[in-house]
């Protein structure tokens, strides 16, 4: 039990992680839909919420905070987001960069998690090490981009995301999280 409370957001994120996965694997391009969609209403709730608090607030005070721009703009672009996803869907390629550059860096940090744990001698190494390589190589088909399309590249990306997830959730149980420096006697 007290793994679980310790590791509590760690294991969330793993499995909202292979959620996501699995999500995107089955229908890449409707999920993403929705996504952008539900953004979209999150922006106009927070724009109607920000010129509702601009008109609200009294006006001298009201004049110096941009409140009545940015509840505006958060409106259009919650707007533009419902009325046209597919645009989004379009410039998705940067996403997939963006995507695979925090992909390698995760790897990059699995990797110094390896080294600590080869360091500290805590023997626990391989785990870290199989963990990172997965990472590592994912992060560099993903930015090699060898798919003939875009849909092919967003559902390895599912995979990428279950196999991350799993990868990471295993890692955190056989292994810990991080190297775990030596106990003081």
């Amino acid at each position: 039990m007290r793994f679980l409370k310790r590791n509590f957001n760690v294991i969330l994120v793993c499995l909202l992680e292979a959620l996501i996965g699995i999500l995107l694997l089955v229908n890449p391009v409707d999920f993403t839909t929705v996504i952008i969609i539900a953004f979209g209403i999150v922006l106009i709730i927070g724009g109607v919420f920000g010129v509702i608090g601009y008109f609200s607030t009294e006006p001298a005070a009201a004049s110096f905070t941009g409140a009545l721009v940015k509840g505006l703009a958060m409106l259009l672009a919650g707007v533009f987001l419902v009325v046209r996803p597919a645009w989004l869907i379009s410039t998705f390629s940067v996403f997939t960069i963006l995507y695979g550059i925090a992909v390698l860096l995760g790897g990059l940090y699995k990797t110094q998690w390896c080294v600590d744990a080869l360091r500290l001698k805590t023997g626990r190494w391989l785990f870290h090490a199989l963990n990172a390589a997965v990472s590592l190589i994912c992060a560099f088909v993903i930015l090699a981009d060898p798919f003939a399309s875009t849909v092919a590249l967003w559902m390895f990306i599912g995979i990428t995301l279950i196999v991350e997830a799993v990868l990471d959730l295993i890692v955190l149980i056989v292994a810990g999280n991080r190297a775990e420096p030596p106990q003081e006697l």
